[in-house]
C-alpha cells in the first residue's frame, strides 16, 4: 500500500478522500435524513442535523487523506510544509477583503439580477459572523487542507494552473455526490440539481485556485473564501431572495461561471500563478501520478 501511494500520490489522495468520506456518510445516507432505511433519526444541533451527519465523513476525507498521503510520501518535512500553509495568515488586507466580501457581493449581484431587482430585508444578518466562524472550523478545516493545500499544490507542480483546476473541480464535485441522497441537498435533488452543483464546483474551483495562487498558497484565505459561499447561502439567501430559495445552486452556478471566465481571461489562464512558476509543457503533459 505504501508503495502504491508513493507511486501515485494524487490518485491515492483522490481515492482516499472519497472512500473515507463516503464510508463516514453511510449511516447518514441510510438514516431518516436520507433514504430512511435504518430508522435512525439524527438530532439537530444548532438547528441542523448536518453537524452530526455530514461532518464526521468530511473530516475523515480530504484532510484525513491529505495527512495520510503526505506522511507516506514526504514524511515529517512534508507534513511541516503542508501544515505550514494552514498558518499562512500574513497576507495583504485586500485579500482578506476579497475572501470575505467578494463572494457575498457577487452572490448579491447575481441574486438581484435573477430576482428582477426584488430584494427583501434580511432577518438573520446578526447570525452571519457566528455562522462564518463555525463554517471556518468545520467545512473550511475539513476540506481545504485536502483540496487546495494538498491536491492543487501538487497538481500545479506538474500541470498548468488551468489544467490543474480542470482536474480538481470535477473531483471536488463528485466527492459531494452521495450527499444528494440526504437532506443536505434539500431542494436541489435530481439530475438538474446535480448538474447545477457540478457546474458550480468546476467553475468556483477556478476562483478558489486564483485566490490560492494570488495569496502565496495561503490556506486560511482559501478557507475564508470557501465558507463565505456556504454562510451567505445558508444565512442570507432565502431571506434576501425568497423567490429564489429553491434555485440557489443554479443561480450561483451562473454567477460562478461568469467569475471563472473573467478570471481566466484577465489572467490569460495563469489563475494568479506567476509565469515563472508555471511548469514546462513536458511536465504539464506528464501522467497524473505525482
Amino acid at each position: 500500500m505504501s508503495s502504491l501511494i508513493r507511486s501515485h500520490p494524487l490518485l491515492a489522495f483522490f481515492t482516499l478522500a472519497c472512500a473515507l468520506s463516503w464510508l463516514g456518510w453511510v449511516n447518514y445516507i441510510l438514516s431518516d435524513q436520507g433514504l430512511g432505511i435504518t430508522g435512525v433519526d439524527y438530532p439537530a444541533v444548532l438547528g441542523t442535523t448536518q453537524l452530526l451527519g455530514v461532518l464526521p465523513g468530511a473530516y475523515l476525507g480530504p484532510i484525513g487523506a491529505a495527512l495520510i498521503v503526505t506522511a507516506v510520501v514526504d514524511g515529517r518535512a512534508g507534513l511541516r510544509a503542508w501544515a505550514g500553509r494552514l498558518l499562512r495568515w500574513r497576507v495583504g488586507l485586500r485579500w482578506y477583503a476579497a475572501a470575505l466580501l467578494a463572494v457575498p457581493a457577487g452572490l448579491l449581484v447575481v441574486g438581484t439580477v435573477f430576482s428582477g431587482g426584488r430584494i427583501a430585508a434580511p432577518s438573520l444578518l446578526a447570525a452571519y459572523l457566528p455562522v462564518l466562524v463555525l463554517q471556518l472550523v468545520t467545512t473550511g478545516l475539513a476540506e481545504e487542507p485536502g483540496w487546495r493545500d494538498f491536491a492543487l499544490s501538487r497538481l500545479q507542480r506538474r500541470y498548468s494552473p488551468l489544467v490543474s483546476a480542470a482536474i480538481l473541480g470535477p473531483v471536488w464535485a463528485v466527492w459531494h455526490y452521495p450527499l444528494f441522497l440526504t437532506d443536505w441537498a434539500e431542494g436541489n435533488r435530481g439530475w438538474a440539481g446535480l448538474l447545477a452543483f457540478t457546474v458550480f464546483c468546476v467553475s468556483f474551483n477556478v476562483v478558489m485556485s486564483w485566490m490560492f495562487n494570488r495569496t502565496n498558497e495561503s490556506l486560511p484565505l482559501s478557507m475564508l473564501m470557501h465558507v463565505s459561499v456556504n454562510t451567505f447561502v445558508s444565512v442570507l439567501w432565502a431571506d434576501l431572495f425568497p423567490g429564489l430559495a429553491t434555485v440557489a445552486v443554479p443561480v450561483m452556478s451562473v454567477g460562478s461561471v461568469v467569475a471563472a471566465l473573467a478570471i481566466i481571461a484577465l489572467t490569460r489562464g495563469r489563475l494568479g500563478q506567476p509565469a515563472s512558476e508555471e511548469p514546462s509543457f513536458a511536465r504539464r503533459a506528464a501522467p497524473l501520478h505525482s
